[in-house]
């Protein structure tokens, strides 16, 4: 599941509650399953954050030089 489907879901989940009209043991379920959503979601974007991470540290890595730096000799 993508995180933009679970966020659909869980919107959806919200949608389904603030109607007031569910049952005690239906409102549980929907809680319950907007937690392993919510899981997701906090999964996905701490995958995102690692992969951001990684991209910033491989960007100090590069190295400008300037043009007086380049050898004229070729």
């Amino acid at each position: 599941m993508t995180y933009e489907e679970a966020v659909k879901e869980l919107e959806k989940i919200l949608n389904e509650l603030e109607n007031n009209d569910k049952g005690l043991d239906d409102a549980i379920a929907l809680f319950e399953k907007s937690v392993q959503l919510s899981k997701i979601c906090f999964d996905k974007l701490k995958e995102t954050e690692g992969k951001v991470e990684i991209i910033k540290k491989q960007l100090d890595e590069i190295v400008i030089k300037p043009f007086t730096d380049i050898d004229s000799s070729n």
